[in-house]
């Protein structure tokens, strides 16, 4: 785990965490309450996403978090392709005021199954 400091529109610090898909994978079979945040494209998400995920292109964080991720404590786990534009979101997300934000990288370093 790698905490990752930013600044909210304040000025203050927010973070999100850096985990690897290992520490993501076993959060998810835990049983702990949590959202799996899928930062890419319709397209790729229609190519394959891990189950549960949601999807929220990064782009669209700042217009659509609030409305589809109402709790702001609630563990989110943040993934994209590489692990770009999931770093991108998780930020955004830590600026906007979400306090428990883990980002793990990319689906092409996801070694489990995936669903259509």
């Amino acid at each position: 785990m790698l905490e990752y400091p930013c600044k909210d529109e304040k000025g203050e610090n927010v973070m999100f965490e850096m985990i690897t898909p290992q520490e993501a994978k076993t959060i998810m079979d835990s049983g702990e309450e949590h959202i799996i945040l899928d930062t890419r494209e319709q397209y790729e998400f229609d190519e394959g996403h891990i189950k549960g995920a949601i999807l929220i292109p990064y782009t669209e964080i700042e217009s659509k978090a609030e409305q589809m991720l109402p709790d702001k404590n609630k563990l989110i786990l943040v993934y994209c392709r590489s692990g770009r534009r999931s770093k991108i979101a998780a930020e955004s997300l830590a600026k906007l005021g979400y306090t428990n934000v883990k980002e793990f990288g990319g689906i092409i370093d996801w070694t489990w199954a995936l669903e259509k």
